[in-house]
């Protein structure tokens, strides 16, 4: 938007004025004045740069004011639709149109963006939290792995809406933006704080390194694989709680599945003999 700069006062009307009350012409101005601004104009008065940067400035400040209300009004309206809700949906939710949230985003997938960095930013943020407080490597994966969990639950339409790949909006022609940057961002994030309790841990060494370097980016891919179908299934006896999901996904990072696997004896069979001795 163009803001147009105020104009200075007609020199010759303002003359004529003066010589109308029988005052003569103001002297000119000497060249390089301090006083005088750029434009002519004395520094911070309407037409000098100093209002120019001011009234920038806050129009910038009001830009950037608006594109918060309008994240914070589609996270509610996601809330309550669902992860599918439509532009039109989401600003008469906000009670504006959707032209203003083209405006500012660009397009659905722009909005998802925008969402996704504020969501996923907090989630960040809650996640360290968590890991900062554990005591061992340990607690610290179900600490971390039960804060994503409870942040996911807490808005599994949000979650949805601000992970999956984006997606051009029916009003919209033309490709759309990805929230790959933000999630790649976020799960980078997540990575190095699994890995730097574990370097810490297992200690130094090429063959450490290795596992350090392969295995925080495999527990992403468990966690969050194992958390999304967790939030998709419906309620029953058979669907965990937060709590035993989060330590079920614990254990598998820690130990795998081997106990799972192993084949207990029937019961009442005699134990294995011992062929040590004859």
């Amino acid at each position: 938007m163009n803001i147009p700069h105020a104009s200075p006062p007609d020199a010759t009307t303002a003359s004529g004025k003066a010589a109308a009350r029988g005052a003569g012409p103001r002297p000119s101005t000497p060249p390089n004045t301090p006083s005088s601004g750029a434009s002519g104009a004395p520094s911070g008065t309407p037409g000098g740069p100093s209002g120019v940067d001011g009234r920038s400035s806050r129009w910038q400040s009001h830009r950037e004011e608006r594109r918060r209300e309008l994240i914070k009004s589609a996270r509610k309206a996601v809330h309550a639709l669902g992860s599918d809700a439509s532009m039109e949906d989401i600003a008469v939710a906000a009670g504006t149109s959707k032209s203003v949230f083209y405006r500012y985003f660009g397009d659905k997938a722009g909005l998802q963006q925008a969402v996704g960095e504020v969501v996923l930013g907090q989630m960040q943020r809650r996640i360290q939290e968590a890991a900062q407080s554990a005591q061992t490597p340990r607690e610290g994966l179900f600490a971390m792995v039960s804060a994503y969990l409870q942040m996911a639950e807490t808005s599994p339409n949000v979650y949805t809406f601000v992970t999956r790949h984006g997606h051009g909006d029916a009003d919209t022609a033309g490709p759309s933006v990805s929230t790959a940057g933000a999630l790649s961002h976020f799960f980078a994030a997540i990575s190095d704080m699994i890995a730097r309790p574990m370097r810490s841990h297992l200690g130094g060494g090429q063959d450490k390194e290795a596992v350090i370097g392969y295995w925080p980016n495999a527990a992403i891919g468990l966690v969050r694989n194992a958390g999304e179908q967790w939030l998709a299934s419906p309620p029953g006896p058979a669907k965990p709680d937060q709590e035993a999901m989060a330590r079920q996904i614990t254990d598998w990072l820690c130990f795998g599945i081997a106990p799972e696997l192993q084949t207990p004896p029937p019961a009442g069979a005699d134990p294995v003999p011992d062929r040590g001795t004859s």
